[in-house]
Order: C-alpha cells, then structure tokens, then sequence
C-alpha cells in the first residue's frame, strides 16, 4: 500500500529526516516510535502534505502512485488520514457539518452519490459508538472548548465516518487518560479491516498495548536504526532509548 524510499526532508532549512526506507502493507499497524526530535511527527506531517515540510530526496508511493504529485487535499479523497497531535478547532463549523463535507467531498470523488442532512444523520449516529461520543458533541463547533480526551475521540470519529485506506495517527495517546486512551484504542480496533493499514506515531509502549502493533520501528536522528516485533516496544519500555542511542553511535 505504502513504500518510501530513501527519504530525506527538511524544514526551515534543517534536515530532519535522513534517508527513510518502510514498506506498509494492507492490513497492518506499524508503530513508529523514538526520542523527541527523531523525526516522527515530521514523517507523519509529510505524508499528509504539510507544505512546511520539504522533500530533498526520495519517493513515497500510495497504492503505486507518487503521494507527491497529490495535493493535501487529494492526498484525502484517496484515502489518507492524519490524526493530529494537537487538533484544531475550528470556531463556527459544527461537527456534523465538518464530518458530513468531508464524507460528501469522498463520495463525489469516488463517483457516489452524496447524502442528505437526514441520511448523513443516521450514519454519524452508528460511527459515533466507536468512540462512545456523545451526541450532543455534534452540533458544537468542531473542537471548540473540547477536552483533549473529547478531542482524540473525535479524531477517531473522523476516521470511522472517513474510512481511509491510511490511517496516520501522530502520538494519538499524548495527553489521554486511561479511560480515554481506551476508548480510543479501541475504536482504532474496530476500524482495522483487511484493505486498511495504520501507522501509530508515539512515544511510549502503553498505546501498544491496547493496539497491538505487526512492526515496531524506531526512529533516531531521522534514520529507522531498528525494526522488530511488539517486544521491541516493550524492551524499549524497560530500557529507554539511551541503548538505541548508543548502538545507532557504534553502528
């Protein structure tokens, strides 16, 4: 679904990302992991087109497609999501509204016919049970005077009416407590199909352990320098990252 290739980014003139090689395949959840500053939320941003992020080298293709040549924009209707760190809000766009714009704007550029009010009611309704939200959460401006924990939910909620092909969830978990981040972590269960693949962006294994990850990858100085299975979220839990740090030096 997903291939990256060498790839090397700056912003504001510092390079960040130094030479990413990853291969995402439907139906998997790659976790990235790493210290502050490794490179992990500028992998996520990249992804979804954030124009201050520049690509120096290298290739991303989506589905054989080069993700590059697709605008933010067009980068969504084809089926990839970010869910933000820190979520916007957007003062006078009620949920409802944003959601159904969003789910409309999909249709159209699947050939679909769009839905009503009415329709479009029903099916926000049955996505909303994912994330145990509240209904009257609905009709409020789009984040504002949200919670962080009603913010990250309705990041999910996104995701359940939008059902991306790419789901890039950036440090989803930070800020959550317990009883959010299960909430959240199981509403990202539910919505793992077969033709779906996620990435979780995070800094620490508890995530990991209500979403269970195929591939944990760490990140260091914008290079992946190990890649393993879900153990390697849990060594990196009991070990910190000061040993990856130290055997990225001898390497």
């Amino acid at each position: 679904m997903l291939e990256i290739r060498d790839l090397h980014a700056t912003v504001d003139g510092k390079e960040i990302l130094r030479g990413i090689n990853l291969t995402i395949s439907k139906g998997e959840i790659h976790a990235i992991m790493g210290p502050n500053g490794s490179g992990k939320s500028t992998l996520a941003k990249i992804l979804a087109g954030h124009p201050a992020y520049e690509v120096t080298k290298g290739e991303v293709l989506f589905e054989g497609r080069n993700l590059f040549e697709l605008a933010p924009d067009e980068r969504a209707r084809e089926g990839v999501f970010l869910a933000f760190q820190y979520p916007v809000e957007v003062p006078g766009v009620s949920n409802a509204q944003f959601l159904r714009l969003a789910y409309n704007e999909k249709r159209k550029h699947l050939g679909e016919e769009e839905l009503d009010p009415l329709e479009f009611k029903d099916l926000l309704a049955e996505r909303a049970k994912v994330v145990e939200m509240d209904a009257s959460l609905m009709s409020r401006s789009v984040n504002e005077g949200f919670s962080g924990g009603e913010k990250k939910r309705n990041e999910i909620l996104q995701m359940a009416v939008l059902e991306p092909k790419l789901a890039v969830l950036d440090e989803t978990d930070s800020g959550l407590d317990i009883d959010a981040l299960r909430i959240v972590s199981e509403g990202v269960n539910k919505l793992r199909t077969p033709e779906n693949a996620v990435v979780l962006v995070t800094h620490y294994q508890r995530l990991l352990n209500y979403i269970v990850p195929d591939h944990v990858h760490v990140l260091y100085k914008g290079r992946i320098v190990r890649t393993g299975g879900k153990e390697l979220a849990l060594e990196l839990e009991e070990k910190g990252y000061d040993w990856i740090k130290e055997a990225a030096a001898g390497a």
